[in-house]
């Protein structure tokens, strides 16, 4: 058996008063002073009323990689249907060299459902057509990773012989994180061929349990590092979900919310992050 620590990260709405990344920055430093082991940030083009200001997760993120050393990051989710895979991979690369390593992509499929920043922005709005678009993405990203001239002709996306240097620094590439409903059995599968699962919507540890177990069955390799994710409300004990499986527990704020919210579980947060026995 090994001890294992679950690790805790901010999970920021990039929303109003945290549209400004020196604000986010500054958190982030905070955070990792406090002892934080990551800062991840939504991926929105649009929400709902009341919010009106919105940031770009990757200049954001970029400003995160400049103000910290040691702290985890990444967007969580990107939804990889509306971005380009050939600028994503200089993307994700320039980040992980400007992070030392630390880049953490997390990937779904998006939704129209809170902003409509789809339908009002002419992407594609099939569920399906998104999931391949995604795993499309995937492979060229894989790819670019390599640092291998890349030769792509598929059914969304066509990169003709071209090579993406600098590599990142992380090997083989970046930690990808699929996000996928708990009993959705597609996005389970898609995260068993990658580093890691974000299960959204969970409502109950034993729903982890199982996602745990049947990514265990599907995983060629179970003893590869491997990272299951859960998005929390700050108050909520984290440990029920480390005995399920989770590696990482993300303090989910409220789109909205205000620094001075976001400091109060800063101050508070490490120290809940239990160690458990597997």
């Amino acid at each position: 058996m090994t001890n294992h620590r679950l690790r805790s990260a901010l999970w920021l709405p990039l929303f109003d008063e945290l549209a400004d990344p020196l604000v986010i920055a500054r958190l982030a430093a905070e955070a990792e002073e406090a002892g934080w082991d990551g800062c991840f940030v939504w991926d929105q083009l649009s929400w709902r009323a009341p919010v009106r200001s919105l940031a770009d997760p990757w200049i954001t993120l970029a400003a995160i990689a400049t103000a910290t050393e040691r702290l985890r990051l990444g967007p969580m989710v990107t939804p990889l249907a509306r971005r380009r895979p050939a600028k994503l991979a200089r993307e994700t690369a320039t980040l992980d060299r400007l992070s030392g390593g630390r880049l953490t992509l997390g990937v779904g499929l998006g939704s129209d459902r809170y902003g409509g920043e789809l339908s009002r922005t002419g992407e594609q709005l099939d569920d399906r057509r998104r999931g391949r678009m995604l795993d499309e993405s995937l492979t060229i990203l894989s790819a670019a990773w390599s640092g291998e001239p890349v030769r792509h002709q598929g059914e969304h996306y066509t990169v003709d012989d071209l090579t993406f240097l600098p590599r990142p620094v992380q090997r083989p590439g970046v930690p990808v994180w699929a996000a996928g409903f708990p009993g959705n059995i597609k996005p389970i599968r898609r995260a068993a061929r990658l580093d890691g699962f974000f299960p959204a919507n969970l409502e109950h540890p034993d729903q982890l349990a199982e996602v745990a177990a049947t990514l265990a069955e599907l995983r060629d390799d179970t003893t590869a590092p491997y990272d299951i994710a859960v998005g929390l409300s700050p108050g909520v004990d984290p440990a029920p979900y480390a005995k399920a499986g989770a590696t990482w527990w993300l303090a989910d704020f409220d789109p909205g919310v205000r620094p001075a919210a976001v400091r109060d579980v800063i101050r508070d947060g490490p120290a809940r992050a239990v160690h458990v026995v597997r």
